[in-house]
């Protein structure tokens, strides 16, 4: 019996990718991940989180980690259709893994309606969707820990050759960075969300 969690990192942000991670684990094992600490991504450390990542990867039986890009997210949000989005790269997870039954995080205040989308998307697959499935579920913290761990790692990478802070439209090191760039060059970098309402208010303020 193959379980499967799916859970996303990076949809707040205004930069960067939204990345969607799944795991894929005999249902006999998934002790052996909680026997490992894991847990959901946002209560553990970077560095707890970049070791887990490791262990996980290797008591899994597959994974699988897909990158949204901005330009995608902002096509999506210009539709009002992020949670659509979310729902067609999940269901893309569990055509890759094809376990018996996938335990998802849903992004949609509505679950269910959330789970039969990928359901749909998905060839039949068997889907349950809850709120905070990340910390209800080892599977799907599991999950959550990948997806984390690989958007830090994109973002990481782009510091290298940015002050960008957290990404986050509460950070000021982060608006900070794109109003300069943006008074700087005429545009935006790739890299960031352009349909996010800070954005908006930088390019339309400039």
């Amino acid at each position: 019996m193959q379980i499967c969690g799916i859970d996303d990192a990076g949809r707040g942000p205004m930069l960067g990718p939204l990345v969607i991670a799944g795991i894929s684990i005999d249902k006999k094992n998934i002790n052996k991940l909680s026997k490992l600490g894991v847990r959901d991504s946002k209560k553990l450390t970077p560095k707890l989180r970049e070791h887990l990542y490791k262990k996980i990867i290797e008591i899994v039986d597959d994974y699988y980690i897909a990158k949204i890009s901005p330009r995608s997210i902002d096509a999506s949000v210009k539709k009002h259709c992020l949670n659509g989005l979310e729902a067609k790269y999940m269901a893309k997870v569990v055509l890759k893994l094809n376990p018996d039954v996938s335990y998802v995080d849903s992004c949609d205040v509505n679950p269910t309606r959330f789970g039969k989308e990928i359901s749909k998307l998905s060839d039949n697959h068997k889907i349950k969707s809850y709120h905070r499935a990340d910390s209800r579920f080892v599977v799907v913290s599991a999950a959550s820990i990948l997806a984390k761990v690989s958007r830090d790692r994109v973002i990481m990478k782009l510091r290298k050759d940015h002050n960008l802070g957290s990404g986050y439209p509460s950070d000021p090191v982060t608006v900070k960075f794109v109003k300069k760039y943006y008074k700087k060059n005429h545009e935006m970098p790739k890299f960031v969300r352009k349909s996010w309402k800070p954005v908006q208010k930088i390019i339309k303020n400039n």
